[in-house]
């Protein structure tokens, strides 16, 4: 049957089929070829949090906005009067040319958030930002539209209110933004003559042909007129990393776990030992219960003399989305998408080419394909495995998974180290057999990586079980220095160990790399990317609050609770805390005064910490870990004669100057220190826990905060504790 022939109800199936299979040329059966239950968001108790608090929060706005008669502006992500700390990170590197920002009514006739004209997954095209990698991710979370309706859990488009969430570490995040927009058109009083004579000096006519629709977007914009998902999720993406420039260069398979809290690992396409055995275990569920995406190396121009050689058409250190896996009349075809929105592969198969003959543009619906430079091409199995080295892979997952997670703060000897095991290592426990999923991570440093980005870990695993002497398993791995590396196997019921492999060595980003100061202007920046590290590394077991006291206070809803209780407390006579003088009072801190006249002295206000100077960093050839949150002037380091150190930045004595007026140290991270997380996935109800260690594998480290951090289902506790990990259920069936 083909489409000639097809009832327009067979044919409107054959078009709503993503993943199709037709093993008979003349009578081709159509099948799904995939898991039975769709995968989805990760599941865990801080997901309902998460969407319970941004929904919270979004209906809150809108009706105070509603009440005041105005829209909302996020004053904490402010694009209009804050562009430097919107646009950039701590370092400016590149200059983006905005010329204006309008709210979406302004820029569409009739905005919607997704008008559903076209599929989500061809919705989308970059702009100025370099994050191809993250618009790629989009595209392939897109081809399901449940995944984007997640990640949007609420929004007032009157009120110009959207919230959304993103798998961040091991939690999940709410994320408020307005509907501000960058445009890269200038209003009509800032043209020159000759520009007003192009319009006729009418500026009705400018507005309304110029300034209208998402071609005026600075940044990613929908290719529907009216669309506007996609450069609010971006919006929402840079503010979760501080600034659209921290979006600049990244991973694929980093932004499909961010925006699923799925596990993503990295394939080489070389390394494949059986493509037809991947084929059909792996690339034939995408957008099922797996995500793909692929790109390759840029080519060398040195010979061709072109500054950027294509493939066909396709372009290296590039992320392309793949959408879909078919197999059609014996043939196997990979859909994909560019999210530049155009430049197509050129090969075999593309829009127009010879292979398109009369039988095979019948079969079209059946492929699910239409010819349109709109940057969504098709390849046939062998040929996209003969072009792109790198698949990222991304596991998604449904109800029946539950997941536990143990961070430690982990101190690694100075430079030269060997790459070795011994350093951490971790116990983890499963109260029966299961499929599992062990990942091994570092945290998420993209909102700060500013002062973060010196040193690049390479992370390696082994999983022994608890008695053996082999190792039971190892990842396979293609890319160690990737944020996180991971392994799926079986497990029974039992206690294993996870020991871990380090290694590291200095990023070299050119001769003005790492300055030591920046303007005071700065400020901002600096110290919400402080906070956000401070916080991010609070995760772990062994972290140190008291340590970043400028950089971990009570947000607003530990302060109502806080007031809440006390109050409580009160009226129960039932006090928390007694005082030194007899009352009761939970709330720390809180100065009491009264109208009555007192001919006492005044209460003394104690005023809060200033801004503290911060030391440079310390050298990564020292074994003191650096503090740099002190307020005492450090010793001047001790230079280690062993190893020649990076270049040194140009100063007149080993002592650090003093920060010029109007400049501020900047705190870079010590290069010994790594913050690390193991992450266990189990299913069907088997319950888990994970136990972090420091050391050479004895239980003898110091002990751990209280309240570890856990996630889902099992308990994380610190290091070096002797008490066995609690297990606890799993969620799901």
């Amino acid at each position: 049957m083909d489409s000639a022939t097809m009832s327009p109800v067979e044919l409107e199936l054959a078009k709503s089929l993503p993943l199709l299979r037709t093993d008979s040329e003349d009578a081709p059966a159509l099948r799904m070829s995939f898991a039975e239950q769709d995968g989805g968001l990760l599941i865990t108790p801080e997901l309902d949090e998460a969407v319970a608090q941004c929904r919270a929060k979004v209906k809150r706005i809108a009706q105070d906005c509603r009440s005041g008669n105005r829209k909302y502006r996020d004053i904490e992500f402010d694009i209009e009067n804050n562009q430097g700390n919107t646009l950039y990170g701590l370092f400016v590197t590149e200059l983006y040319m905005v010329a204006d920002v309008r709210r979406v009514d302004k820029i569409f006739d009739k905005p919607l958030f997704f008008d559903g004209s076209c599929t989500m997954s061809k919705d989308i095209v970059q702009g100025g930002a370099g994050d191809c990698w993250f618009l790629s991710a989009l595209a392939t979370v897109s081809s399901s539209k449940r995944l984007i309706e997640k990640l949007c859990v609420e929004r007032d488009e009157e009120v110009g209110v959207y919230g959304f969430i993103f798998f961040r570490d091991n939690r999940w995040e709410p994320v408020i933004v307005d509907d501000l927009l960058y445009t890269r058109i200038p209003r009509y009083e800032e043209l020159k003559i000759n520009e007003q004579n192009l319009y006729h000096y009418k500026k009705e006519l400018y507005e309304k042909v110029a300034r209208k629709g998402g071609k005026s977007l600075f940044f990613a914009r929908s290719e529907s007129s009216g669309d506007t998902w996609v450069p609010l999720i971006e919006k929402a993406y840079a503010k979760l990393h501080g600034s659209y420039s921290s979006l600049g260069s990244g991973q694929e398979w980093d932004a499909l776990e961010d925006l699923t809290g799925g596990v993503a690992t990295v394939v080489l396409n070389k390394d494949i030992l059986d493509t037809d055995r991947f084929w059909n275990e792996e690339l034939s569920r995408a957008n099922r219960d797996r995500l793909f995406g692929c790109s390759f190396n840029n080519l060398s121009g040195e010979r061709n003399g072109k500054a950027d050689t294509d493939v066909q058409g396709l372009f290296g250190a590039h992320s392309y989305s793949v959408l879909r896996a078919v197999e059609v009349k014996g043939r196997r075809f990979v859909m994909l998408r560019n999210p530049w929105g155009k430049s197509e592969w050129t090969g075999r198969w593309s829009d127009g080419s010879k292979e398109w003959t009369r039988e095979w543009v019948r079969a079209m619906p059946l492929l699910g394909h239409t010819f349109g430079n709109d940057g969504q091409f098709m390849m046939e199995y062998s040929d996209w495995l003969d072009c792109f080295s790198f698949i990222s892979r991304v596991v998604l997952f449904d109800s029946s998974w539950a997941m536990c997670s143990e961070w430690l703060r982990v101190q690694a000897p100075p430079l030269p180290a060997a790459w070795s095991y011994g350093l951490v290592s971790f116990k983890i426990t499963v109260s029966g057999a299961t499929p599992a999923i062990i990942v091994l991570s570092k945290l998420n440093s993209r909102y700060y990586r500013d002062f973060s980005a010196q040193m690049r870990w390479y992370l390696d695993f082994s999983v022994v079980r608890e008695g053996e002497k082999e190792v039971l398993a190892q990842p396979h791995h293609s890319q160690n220095s990737s944020r996180s590396v991971s392994l799926e196997l079986e497990l029974e019921a039992g206690t294993y160990f996870v020991y871990v492999r380090l290694d590291r060595d200095i990023v070299d980003t050119g001769v003005l790399a790492w300055p030591e100061t920046v303007e005071d202007w700065r400020s901002e920046r600096l110290c919400k990317a402080m906070e956000r590290r401070a916080q991010s590394q609070s995760i772990a077991s062994n972290f140190k609050k008291e340590d970043h006291p400028n950089f971990l206070r009570d947000n607003l809803s530990t302060l109502i609770k806080q007031e809440t209780e006390a109050i409580e407390a009160k009226k129960a006579n039932t006090p928390t805390e007694s005082s030194s003088d007899g009352t009761n009072d939970s709330r720390p801190d809180i100065l009491t005064t009264s109208s009555t006249p007192s001919t006492s002295n005044p209460p003394t206000i104690i005023p809060p910490p200033p801004l503290t100077i911060l030391t440079p960093p310390t050298s990564p050839y020292t074994t003191a870990p650096s503090s740099p949150l002190s307020t005492t002037p450090p010793a001047p380091p001790v230079p280690n004669t062993e190893e020649k150190p990076p270049p040194p930045k140009p100063t007149d004595s080993e002592t650090p100057k003093a920060p010029e007026p109007d400049r501020i140290r900047v705190p870079y991270d010590d290069r010994n220190t790594l913050f690390l997380g193991l992450r266990l996935y189990t299913r069907h109800g088997v319950r888990g826990a994970v136990e972090g260690r420091l050391g050479g594998g004895a239980v003898n480290a110091p002990a751990a905060r209280a309240g570890a951090r856990s996630t889902g289902v099992g308990t994380g506790t610190g290091p070096g504790t002797e008490k066995k990990a609690a297990l606890t259920g799993a969620s799901g069936d």
